[in-house]
């Protein structure tokens, strides 16, 4: 009675050490995206241990069975078997077949470019990666930030990512999916925080010597009031971030502080987009240019 209580405690303790781990990573969700991709980790999983624990079993077993001293049978000729071989072909076919449909389902259902189906329009965020730190601009709120992000609980968030520099990675693990920051490029992501908190923002992709310092804040305000009233705080900074501002905000550095701009050139996102195209000129500030800068995304996305 004494081992099996002993027994019992240690994998107790074993098993809370082992998911000591998961808050505030994957699978630790707060959001919709994020549940339903620790959903489909965890079916993966089990679906693949029930290849992997029967063949740990049987290995300790025969290796037991077999172990010298034991009178067992030993047949050297032996070198077929009809059943053996169509459990070892069938059962792995099988889960990769349910692996294979659940997989397709779900690349379609969490596909990062498509909107997410709620009453609530989707809160517009444009996201620039820089060496190394990351910048947020809101086109509709009309101000910026550096290494902090905002948006209300239960709103569903569009962002609109590229970068200034090399490759990155965008991504809030408790919120769901990482997709990749592109120079000359837009990607897409669409999220949405069910509660209210403060959560990890990283790189997910080694971008350089400042690569451990590019983190920032995902803030959930608990209603559209707290993110107006964070939108106002923002504001109340009064930097503007113009082309030549961004200009020296895009120089390397490590460790960035937070930072806000309570005014944001107009433009300045398919600036940074388009700078890589051959005869592209700067248009932040100028009207008639990011109307035609515009057009030739929407081109583009067509």
């Amino acid at each position: 009675m004494f081992i099996r209580k002993l027994v019992n405690l240690l994998l107790a303790g074993a098993a809370s050490f082992a998911l000591s781990g998961c808050e505030g990573g994957v699978l630790d969700p707060k959001g919709q995206v994020g549940a339903d991709e620790k959903y489909l980790i965890i079916v993966a999983t089990c679906l693949m241990l029930l290849v992997v624990i029967p063949v740990i079993v049987m290995t300790l077993f025969f290796a037991w069975k077999y172990r010298e001293g034991r009178d067992e049978i030993y047949a050297p000729k032996w070198a077929h078997s009809t059943k053996i071989e169509t459990v070892v072909w069938v059962v792995p076919i099988i889960i990769i077949v349910v692996l294979g449909i659940i997989t397709w389902r779900s690349t379609h259902a969490l596909d990062p470019y498509k909107k997410l189906q709620h009453d609530k329009d989707h809160l517009v965020v444009q996201v620039v990666s820089l060496n190394w730190k990351w910048l947020f601009i809101y086109p509709e709120q009309g101000i910026a930030t550096v290494n902090e992000l905002a948006f209300p609980t239960d709103v569903p968030v569009e962002f609109r990512i590229t970068s200034d520099t090399t490759m990155n990675s965008f991504f809030i693990p408790q919120l769901g999916s990482q997709i990749y920051s592109m120079a000359g490029m837009e990607t897409q992501l669409h999220l949405i925080a069910n509660e209210p908190g403060r959560y990890d923002g990283i790189s997910a992709n080694y971008s350089g010597e400042g690569f451990t310092g590019m983190k920032f804040d995902a803030i959930a305000t608990p209603d559209e009031a707290g993110f107006e009233a964070w939108v106002d705080k923002v504001k109340a900074a009064g930097n503007t971030l113009d082309l030549s501002v961004y200009q020296q905000l895009a120089e390397p550095s490590e460790n960035h502080p937070v930072e806000y701009f309570g005014d944001v050139s107009q433009g300045l996102f398919h600036d940074v987009v388009m700078k890589f195209m051959q005869d592209h000129h700067p248009i932040a500030g100028d009207e008639h240019s990011h109307h035609l800068s515009a057009s030739m995304m929407m081109e583009a996305e067509k």
